[in-house]
């Protein structure tokens, strides 16, 4: 019995010496990181700069995979099977680790089981906008309009973390828009611009410039604070919502099972790549903001989401499909 004790022990000592092993070598080849979204939207360019820099600092190409498809879900699915040995990475953001365990029926992956948190990465407002004919020229105008014609004003989104946005934004003004569901912020935002639909809520990196070109109206930013890349916008708890705060947001996670010291070793340099000028600099003109965390940190955020959104959706009647 004691010589079997003795061998556990050994077996013991020598798993933690092979994974310190690991974690003194890392890494030793390139690492590929999996942004499930197509390339050109906030999420890919916040991963494409990221990623950039994470090769500086590890000593290593660190790769961009683009995996799109079903609102992020096909490249989470991937990146949640990859071997947890830190070479594999997954961009994800408000969709992929928030608000698709309210909207899918059936998910391929757990944000919380099937991952492990290395740091919030930045975090951006969404701009509300409305056709130049639609007379609202401030939140509480679209407010009231809305209330006097239930139902008669549409809005498009282009994914589902920003439809339940807008649903939040509905349950807490007693208000009913149609919902005109979109692939992408591009044909959103020409339905908009036409006047196919009267509203829409999109990330600021896409939606304001067209405000800024006066193709549409912004009435106001989505998050608590105004957005440094659009100041003369309101928030939408200043325009008389108290209360409501919603950002669109990136995460980095790697696959449950990594090992602590490599995750140790990638949250390091994240915090040293989010603290360059030029790191900021890129994600400003995103309309961005980095927003370090530590693994535990960025973990209970992820729940909380995860939490607020499911409640959003059942009180809104949302199905999960």
């Amino acid at each position: 019995m004691a010589n079997i004790y003795k061998q556990m022990a050994a077996a013991l000592v020598m798993g933690i010496v092979s994974i310190a092993a690991v974690a003194q070598s890392y890494p030793s080849k390139p690492i590929t990181l999996v942004i499930p979204f197509p390339a050109g939207g906030v999420t890919d360019v916040v991963g494409r700069e990221v990623a950039a820099k994470l090769s500086i600092e590890l000593g290593q190409a660190v790769v961009v995979d683009n995996k799109p498809g079903a609102s992020g879900v096909l490249g989470s699915s991937f990146a949640a099977k990859a071997a947890p040995d830190g070479y594999t990475l997954l961009l994800g953001n408000t969709s992929t680790l928030g608000t698709n365990v309210a909207t899918f029926a059936k998910l391929p992956y757990d944000p919380v089981t099937s991952f492990a948190p290395v740091s919030m990465l930045a975090v951006q407002p969404l701009v509300i906008a409305v056709n130049p004919s639609v007379p609202a020229h401030n939140l509480a105008d679209l407010i009231k309009l809305a209330k006097a014609k239930p139902g008669g004003l549409s809005f498009g989104t282009a994914g589902s973390s920003i439809q339940l946005a807008v649903e939040l934004f509905n349950t807490m003004n007693g208000i009913k828009m149609l919902y005109v569901p979109y692939k992408g912020s591009a044909p959103a935002i020409t339905d908009l611009i036409g006047g196919q639909i009267n509203v829409l809520f999109d990330p600021i990196s896409t939606l304001y410039p067209q405000v800024k070109g006066g193709r549409v109206r912004g009435l106001a930013v989505t998050t608590a604070t105004r957005s440094p890349a659009a100041p003369e916008l309101p928030t939408v708890a200043e325009s008389g919502v108290p209360g409501y705060d919603v950002s669109s947001w990136q995460a980095l996670v790697v696959p449950a099972g990594t090992p602590p010291d490599v995750i140790a070793r990638l949250h390091a340099a994240v915090t040293r790549v989010l603290a360059l000028p030029e790191t900021k600099e890129q994600f400003e003109k995103q309309g961005a903001e980095p927003s370090p965390s530590t693994p535990e940190q960025a973990g209970q955020f992820i729940r909380s989401e995860i939490a607020r959104w499911k409640k959003v959706a059942q009180e809104a009647g949302v199905k999960p499909e």
